[in-house]
């Protein structure tokens, strides 16, 4: 008979002590941990057959030998996957190491599930608590609990910080705004929509350490925004349903372009304006919006936003070079659904900085592209809250979707014939333009219509 020394069973891997222990008939062997296990084979006392003691991870590879035992479909092994898995799996690593987006995907609604890419041990936590190494189940909810990042003192950390929107819909919390650093926290695009978190939001809650493939900390809920808790801000009445009025707060161009200063004051424009900007091809029409984003950005009292959907590339370059980049530049070769989408996400995320008191500007270039309903869908969110703030949409198209407060139609012909300004008055016009300008202002507008009637 082989004399077995213990050196050598010591440089065993655990895989052949295991297979030794099953020649002899030991039971229990799969719950020992090495040394015990060694002593076990050598028939030498301290070996314990309860599985007190073991690792998690003995622990895990006795239970699998327990499932197939039982005549249950054991474990794969990682060499076992089908390839498209093995791909799938990848690719969503590879993304998670640039943006933790992708595995909070797999949180969504409860971004307190832990996502399939975690590791094993931390989804058997609740299956091995309890003394003496026996296995447990947690009563009530069988989900792991959230592994919260903790102080010295054994305390939650709690973060807070400026709320950054993404442009896949989740943020992050930046802890030194305005500038990102390695302690910022990572926010899920399912707690964005369900708190309706906007940039600048400041907001504060427990941050939990990172898991396998991910960069960095993310947050475990939310707490509070802006001071207040978060539950009472969710609970907030819809956008939808608060009370709107009609513009009555006319935005300021002050530009000296010749077309800026007709709009300006013969079809102006005030904060909760539906404005669409008309005409043929070639009227103006991307250029008369560019001018204005450029009048219109920089102001402290306005949260710009700019859509770029259905456009020439070369126009796209334009815009991504100019004062406002904007959140989502989709060439005329995206369908109707992506552009649709595009538009959808800005002005939702308008609609909640205006719900907060604030006022939003999204300029959308073009309309044209999008399905009829998704536009009109678009134009309606503008409007003038009455105890809040307001959400403002000036958009170019061929034509106008009915429902504007505001259409700004341009002439082809003094376009193209370089005459200024380029501003189609006959076609143009303002609802009650005498909120914006007064009663004054608003004869001169009518005024100034006649004349164009005459010549």
């Amino acid at each position: 008979m082989t004399v077995l020394e213990r050196s050598e069973l010591e440089a065993s891997s655990l895989a052949d002590l295991h297979a030794i222990a099953d020649q002899l008939g030991l039971d229990g062997f799969r719950r020992l941990r090495k040394a015990e296990l060694i002593d076990a084979i050598l028939g030498e006392p301290g070996a314990t057959s309860d599985g007190s003691g073991a690792s998690e991870e003995d622990l895990s590879r006795g239970e699998e030998s327990d499932r197939s035992e039982a005549g249950q479909r054991p474990r794969r092994r990682r060499s076992g996957r089908s390839s498209a898995d093995r791909s799938r799996r990848s690719t969503s690593s590879a993304q998670a190491q640039d943006d933790p987006a992708e595995i909070a995907a797999a949180e969504d609604d409860d971004p307190s599930a832990v996502p399939p890419a975690a590791p094993r041990r931390a989804r058997r936590r609740g299956e091995h608590e309890g003394s003496g190494g026996e296995r447990t189940r947690r009563q009530g909810n069988d989900r792991p609990e959230i592994e919260e990042d903790t102080d010295a003192a054994g305390a939650a950390r709690i973060a807070e910080g400026v709320v950054e929107l993404l442009g896949n819909g989740s943020a992050f919390l930046r802890v030194t705004p305005p500038e990102p650093s390695d302690d910022d926290v990572y926010i899920s695009a399912a707690q964005v929509r369900r708190c309706e978190l906007v940039s600048g939001d400041r907001v504060t809650g427990p941050v939990r350490t990172p898991r396998r493939s991910e960069r960095y900390p993310s947050l475990v809920r939310i707490d509070t925004i802006n001071g207040a808790s978060a539950d009472s801000v969710s609970d907030g009445a819809r956008y939808e349903d608060l009370p709107v009025a009609y513009p009555s707060e006319r935005l300021a161009l002050g530009a000296k372009d010749p077309t800026l200063e007709a709009i300006e004051w013969l079809t102006p424009l005030g904060r909760g304006s539906r404005a669409v900007i008309v005409g043929a091809a070639r009227a103006g029409k991307t250029e008369t919006l560019r001018r204005l984003l450029d009048v219109l950005s920089g102001r402290d009292d306005l949260e710009v936003t700019l859509v770029v959907v259905g456009s020439r590339p070369e126009e796209i370059a334009q815009w991504q070079e100019g004062p406002v980049p904007p959140v989502a530049a989709l060439s005329f070769a995206g369908s109707a659904d992506s552009q649709g989408q595009a538009v959808e996400r800005a002005v939702e995320a308008a609609k909640r900085v205006a719900a907060r008191g604030g006022h939003a500007l999204v300029l959308i270039d073009s309309l044209d592209g999008l399905h009829p309903h998704a536009a009109r869908k678009a134009l309606v969110a503008a409007r003038s809250l009455r105890d809040s703030g307001s959400l403002t949409v000036i958009a170019t198209a061929t034509r106008p979707f009915g429902g504007e407060t505001a259409v700004i139609a341009l002439d082809v012909a003094l376009t193209s014939t370089g005459r200024q300004p380029i501003l189609d008055l006959l076609n143009s016009g303002t609802l009650r333009p005498e909120l914006l300008v007064g009663e004054d202002g608003a004869k001169a507008i009518t005024q100034a219509r006649a004349a164009a009637i005459e010549s």
